[in-house]
């Protein structure tokens, strides 16, 4: 489940941003453990609103092959709980990573609506590892600081999309604004230093500046 840098679409991995909780249960029951003691978890999904009425739920997958997160058993919630995944399948019309979900016991969109919002993790050491050596995990990168080659800090990565065109960073900037999005290639991030939890990038000027508007034609003056 790493995420490549390479320019294509290559190892896919998405998904992230949302709230981070501060706390989830051990999957032994013993107690509120916090993510900083729990970093043997890593993101893998999240699940968004009810589909239908027979307890279906959206879900946006963070690995490689989204529809693999199916087969990692239990998933460990952020309401404290865990979750097997019967069966997924891409959502109609949507991004890649966008599924439809059954989760094991949920029947009724009742139940389904209250896992609108929940995250789901995995321990570590059942990921595979990043099959190159220029790939990532999402959950490695979510929170890393942002410097330009000048060692100024930019901002802070909050999420990697794909929206079918190549992963990006979706960065969130050192002085409030509006996020950016940043192609995750080597011309654009040509360091990753996971041990220092910062990237350096290489980014256009106009990074986070408003997206202009079309000039008016003649016509519409």
């Amino acid at each position: 489940m790493g995420r490549g840098r390479g320019g294509g679409a290559g190892a896919k991995k998405s998904e992230g941003g949302a709230h981070i909780p501060t706390s989830i249960s051990s999957p032994q029951g013993g107690g509120g453990l916090s993510l900083s003691q729990r970093n043997d978890l890593v993101l893998v999904g999240e699940f968004g609103r009810a589909h239908g009425l027979k307890g279906e739920v959206r879900l946006k997958s963070h690995t490689g092959d989204p529809q693999a997160i199916a087969g990692y058993k239990p998933l460990i919630a952020s309401n404290g709980k865990t979750y097997s995944l019967k069966n997924v399948r891409p959502a109609p019309g949507a991004a890649p990573d966008l599924l439809v979900a059954i989760v094991d016991g949920v029947t009724t969109r009742e139940a389904s609506e209250a896992l609108n919002r929940v995250q789901l993790y995995v321990e570590r050491d059942k990921l595979p590892p990043p099959g190159e050596e220029d790939e990532f995990l999402l959950a490695d990168l979510i929170g890393l600081a942002v410097s330009n080659e000048a060692g100024e800090i930019i901002g802070t990565v909050i999420d990697v999309p794909n929206y079918g065109g190549g992963d990006l960073l979706e960065i969130a900037p050192a002085q409030k604004g509006p996020t950016a999005l940043l192609p995750f290639t080597k011309a654009f991030v040509p360091t990753i230093d996971l041990t220092g939890k910062r990237i350096v990038a290489n980014p256009p000027d106009d990074l986070f500046e408003p997206a202009k508007s079309a000039p008016e034609s003649e016509d519409e003056a």
